[in-house]
């Protein structure tokens, strides 16, 4: 499914759904970093710094749910 990710508003949706598979506590702080962090990216006009943006955000929100699978 990630591979579908166009657009921002994509991206944010993505990452608050895989907040959802997390433990309560940590879906809590991962939640409100994602938010934090796509108002501080909301400026962002470079087509390519938003690719790169898009890309790492989804790496990193596969190995953190990854590492809470685990436990």
């Amino acid at each position: 499914m990630a591979n579908n990710i166009n657009t921002p508003v994509q991206l944010y949706k993505y990452l608050m759904r895989c907040c959802d598979k997390l433990p309560r506590g940590a879906k809590n702080h991962y939640k409100h970093f994602v938010r934090q962090e796509f108002r501080s990216h909301s400026d962002e006009t470079d087509a390519k710094r938003v690719n790169q943006i898009v890309k790492r955000a989804i790496t990193d929100a596969d190995w953190i749910v990854k590492k809470y699978s685990k436990t």
